[in-house]
């Protein structure tokens, strides 16, 4: 069952998209809460961007899956995506990276905090949830705010994972953090070997960045796992292909459904 929430966020309205498991209307369990960004391509088709989405409800029902998700939509206004999605400014790795420099980004840490003060409560005073038992997943920038968010509230997500992360937009910043502030929880991350389809120098790269920061989050003792996806490009059709393997990180040892 999908239901839409509408919440205000940097002086804007904006929707999340929760998805109830099968039978939470019928029973008093209470459910983790998987929070996800780009809510567009999240579930269905109405609103989705570019054409194709995750269709993430329906691998949830056909598995009977226990566990809420709370999708926030991306802000579509020029690109406020990249300011709301990286913690800092862009650095200087993604000037290697794109061939040009962007003063975009800076806007990570409120929207993060907005996520935890403010959508956190929300949900958890709306729907039967375990309040201890908050995870969130993210696909390219939203992999980058997603492992930020997990060094920067460890006790508050217990999982994170990012598909295709686009770290190399703070690629420096993200790498010290890792170190320094590492998630508590587990951590799953992946990323295909043409990410940039046929430019092999910017696929390198981007795998390079995802490995950078594995490496940093491994050192520092998380238990974290790193899948390189031979020939997978980054688009919606191929993350699609991968949701299962994700979803099967989230709901590993039963999800802590209760």
């Amino acid at each position: 069952m999908l239901e839409v929430l509408t919440v205000s966020i940097f002086n804007g309205e904006r929707k999340v998209r929760i998805y109830l498991p099968v039978g939470y209307g019928t029973s008093n369990k209470h459910y983790p809460v998987l929070y996800m960004h780009d809510g567009q391509n999240v579930f269905g088709a109405e609103d989705v961007i570019g054409g194709v989405s995750l269709e993430l409800h329906k691998y949830l029902d056909q598995t009977n899956s226990d566990l809420i998700v709370a999708a926030i939509d991306q802000n579509t206004e020029g690109e406020e995506r990249l300011n709301e999605y990286c913690p800092w400014k862009n650095g200087d790795f993604s000037k290697h990276v794109l061939g040009y420099i962007s003063s975009s980004g800076g806007k990570g840490r409120e929207y993060a905090d907005f996520i935890v003060n403010e959508l956190k409560p929300l949900i958890d005073e709306k729907y039967r949830t375990m309040t201890a038992e908050n995870y969130m997943a993210g696909i390219s920038l939203g992999g980058l705010i997603s492992v930020y968010a997990g060094c920067q509230y460890p006790d508050i997500f217990k999982k994170i994972a990012g598909v295709s992360s686009a770290f190399y937009r703070n690629q420096e910043e993200i790498e010290k953090l890792a170190a320094a502030t590492p998630p508590s929880g587990k951590i799953y991350l992946d990323c295909g070997t043409a990410e940039a389809g046929k430019n092999r120098r910017m696929s390198e790269l981007f795998l390079a960045s995802n490995k950078a920061v594995f490496e940093r989050l491994n050192s520092s003792d998380c238990e974290v796992e790193l899948r390189i996806i031979e020939g997978a490009g980054h688009n919606y059709s191929a993350f699609r292909e991968r949701i299962g393997a994700v979803m099967e990180f989230f709901l590993e040892d039963g999800g802590g459904m209760r």
